[in-house]
């Protein structure tokens, strides 16, 4: 190989090494022949290794950078929880995973646990910087749950927040639906490739489960008529101005409304909470813009004994289903991934965590890490 290499970099020289008819006769056409042949085949096989390292840099920039959305529902999180070392430190392994969960049954009327357990998570995973917003205390009577968004906030900015509390059709206060309103937060990525996002928190009550789950159509409407709205008043006052400097006309300004969304929490729809006639009533089921990532087959139950996909996530919007990155929406076992007990898993949670991946934005990839 050494010599074929050689040979073919005398021949660019215009260097001819003797043949069996001399100096520049066929003997050494024919070794610059074989040369060239080799020379070649080692260009290719440089570009096959530099193709190899570059699919290998997109690969791994797809695992490692890929935005991670997760909800969890973490069963009555409280002091008690937070005063529990074992079970606090494998809640910290799982929150770490994700560059933003959403954390539902939070029981901590004065905050202190929540507050612990993102300042151990600060400390446990210094590399990025942990943040949270939360929903107010939710519920019927004297039972209160709160939603909470744990995020890393060098990652991602948390845009705009509201609770619901629209109103039913009919006039009914939605209230009556929802026993936990929905909490929505509007976020901004950098490192994906679609940028903005919304999520919808929601745990259902499980004697009620079919009916919220038909009524977070109504919150998607409600979310798409508020932030389209808020956007037209911003732009309105600066359209007469426009159009006269542009020669704009104001039909051409199209507010921008919120198609990308995200759906998740425990909607409690699987098993005995939803029934094959319950499921036809149900929008976002039958409305197939709506896509189910969580699949009814799924378990997303800790115990042995049950096998119910009851935390789902729903994605909407051509930009967001084609964010996501193939086969990565699941339950995350972590029964099984830190070899916990069944015991020893349900002092933490009766659930596992759904998780999903969003691709990342090569460019973004290359400007700042590659």
């Amino acid at each position: 190989m050494k010599l074929h290499y050689h040979l073919a970099l005398t021949q660019h020289n215009h260097y001819s090494p003797p043949g069996p008819r001399g100096w520049g006769g066929g003997g050494s056409s024919i070794l610059k022949a074989e040369g060239w042949r080799t020379s070649s085949a080692s260009r290719m096989r440089m570009r096959m290794a530099g193709l190899v390292f570059v699919t290998g840099v997109c690969v791994a920039a797809n695992v490692v950078l890929s935005l991670k959305i997760c909800a969890f529902n973490v069963q009555s999180f409280g002091q008690s929880k937070a005063n529990n070392k074992k079970v606090m430190g494998i809640l910290i392994k799982i929150l770490s995973r994700c560059d933003l969960c959403l954390i539902q049954e939070v029981r901590d009327s004065k905050g202190r646990a929540m507050q612990a357990l993102v300042k151990d998570l600060n400390r446990f995973d210094s590399r990025n910087s942990y943040s949270y917003v939360e929903s107010e205390r939710l519920g019927r009577k004297s039972y209160k749950e709160q939603y909470v968004y744990v995020y890393r906030s060098n990652v991602l900015k948390v845009q705009d927040q509201y609770q619901y509390s629209g109103l039913e059709p009919g006039g009914t206060n939605d209230t009556q639906v929802f026993s936990r309103q929905p909490f929505i937060v509007r976020l901004h990525s950098a490192t994906t490739s679609m940028k903005d996002l919304v999520l919808i928190g929601q745990h259902t009550s499980p004697k009620t489960a079919l009916k919220e789950m038909d009524q977070l159509y109504d919150v998607f409407r409600d979310i798409y008529g508020r932030w389209k709205t808020e956007v037209l008043v911003m732009i309105m006052p600066i359209l007469p101005a426009a159009c006269v400097m542009m020669k704009w006309k104001p039909f051409l300004f199209t507010p921008v409304s919120p198609q990308n969304v995200m759906i998740l929490g425990d909607l409690n729809a699987a098993c005995s909470y939803v029934t094959i006639k319950g499921w036809r009533a149900v929008r976002l089921r039958s409305d197939p813009r709506f896509l189910w990532l969580i699949g009814d087959e799924q378990d997303t139950t800790v115990r042995e004994k049950t096998r119910c996909a009851y935390d789902r996530i729903i994605v909407h919007g051509g930009e967001m289903i084609s964010s996501v990155v193939p086969g990565s929406a699941g339950a995350f076992n972590f029964k099984e991934t830190f070899h916990l007990s069944e015991e020893e898993a349900l002092a933490v949670s009766d659930h596992f965590p759904v998780e999903v991946d969003l691709k990342p934005n090569h460019r973004y990839l290359l400007r700042n890490e590659l």
